[in-house]
């Protein structure tokens, strides 16, 4: 029930906007943002700016069929309807609730000594770790991964970056062959050891000399670059801290009132 409580509120702290974006207008009503967000529920982790320009497009034409279709609705008398004023009671009710934790939200109030206190007394929780970007190619024999070694090794900069890429779609035997070897980021450890022992030993720009093995098998990898970890500092954590400590003054202050008002009421499950 709390998650479901603290979900809403969530939804209506950060889902109402008073600086809406209009995507079309149907019989002088604006269909907005927000209008989009409730069509795109359906796809978790979605935004309407990540959607391709043809799903943008049929998006908006759904919420604008979906506006036209309320505005009949609206016409055709529904709102005279018993189901209609039973369910907007209820709507009533649960608007109310929501609108007025938010304002209980926006009361609590978080002080520059319990944010600076929380990020001392946490300071491993800030930590950004080490981190590196790289290509591999991934072979079965370690005479085949010598070879390819033997093929990148004379090379620099961006001629051997593209052998790298070239000799990857065509000799690797792993899933990343396609794109060239391409693995992105990673943090250190987050590879099995030898591979991320072998990686972070690099400089960058710089391909291993010797095949790295593994389970997989044996892999030549190019670093690609290197960030080296470090703590992230309290003005890049403040607003973080100041949410996180301000939602559980939150919580517990709805909790205490939600049990003092069972002491007072009358309550029957069935």
């Amino acid at each position: 029930m709390k998650k479901i409580i603290f979900g809403s509120l969530i939804a209506i702290v950060f889902g109402v906007s008073l600086n809406a974006t209009v995507y079309a207008t149907v019989n002088g009503k604006d269909v907005t943002d927000q209008d989009l967000k409730a069509l795109l529920r359906s796809m978790p982790g979605a935004t309407y700016e990540q959607l391709p320009p043809t799903t943008q497009k049929k998006v908006v034409e759904q919420a604008v069929e979906r506006e036209l279709l309320a505005q009949h609705a609206v016409k055709s008398g529904i709102e005279n309807s018993t189901e209609f004023k039973t369910a907007l009671s209820k709507i009533k009710n649960d608007l109310a609730l929501e609108l007025w934790m938010k304002k209980e939200f926006a009361q609590v109030k978080v002080d520059e000594k319990s944010i600076k206190n929380y990020y001392n007394k946490n300071e491993s929780k800030f930590v950004k770790p080490s981190r590196a970007k790289a290509r591999h190619i991934l072979l079965k024999t370690k005479k085949e991964a010598e070879a390819i070694i033997g093929e990148l090794k004379n090379l620099k900069g961006d001629a051997l970056t593209k052998k790298f890429i070239a000799l990857a779609k065509t000799k690797s035997v792993g899933p990343s062959g396609k794109k060239g070897g391409e693995l992105g980021w990673f943090a250190k450890g987050r590879m099995v050891k030898p591979f991320s022992d072998a990686a972070f030993a690099l400089k960058k720009g710089m391909i291993t000399l010797k095949p790295v093995k593994t389970q997989f098998g044996y892999h030549v990898i190019l670093l690609e670059n290197k960030e080296v970890g470090k703590k992230a500092t309290l003005v890049e954590m403040k607003q973080k801290i100041e949410y996180a400590l301000k939602m559980g003054k939150f919580r517990k202050k709805v909790s205490d009132e939600a049990k003092s008002l069972k002491k007072g009421a009358k309550i029957t499950i069935k």
